[in-house]
């Protein structure tokens, strides 16, 4: 005759086993996901808004020099920054603060090459106009984006 053999299996053990494979899986599940790129809608949407980041228009924003308040104006296309100029600047403005204009249109030239607004070089003649106006213009800009933070 063929010999019977019993197996007996606690309930513990069951249970044990379970739970390691249960987090097997989930584990190799976490690593599917975090190292293969997924092809959304959502990566689409984002390469589209940093291929054309601004709205195209002109945006405005205000500059507070003393007791003067200017308007700083900035025409954006859709992908790049066309020009920067003060509206209606007054004469005594020029006059009281020598360094605006020369140091606009430094700023206003490094961002037509196309240097990203927070790595344009700061002279030292100049530091405290030109960080003023590179926040005004930053203010404009945040205006222009297509999607905002």
């Amino acid at each position: 005759m063929s010999k019977t053999k019993i197996v007996v299996i606690q309930m513990k053990e069951l249970i044990y086993t379970a739970i390691f494979a249960g987090l097997g899986i989930l584990l190799i599940l976490l690593l599917v996901f975090m190292f293969f790129p997924s092809r959304s809608k959502n990566n689409k949407e984002n390469s589209s808004a940093q291929m054309n980041p601004y709205n195209p228009g002109v945006y405005n924003s205000e500059i507070v020099l003393g007791d003067n308040t200017l308007n700083l104006e900035v025409v954006v296309d859709s992908d790049q920054i066309k020009s920067v100029s003060f509206v209606n600047l007054e004469e005594s403005v020029t006059t009281m603060y020598p360094l605006i204009q020369p140091s606009l249109a430094t700023i206003e030239e490094e961002l037509k090459k196309g240097t990203d607004i927070d790595s344009i070089p700061i002279s030292e003649k100049s530091k405290y106009t030109q960080t003023l106006l590179i926040d005004g213009v930053k203010a404009a800009l945040d205006k222009a984006l297509t999607n905002p933070l």
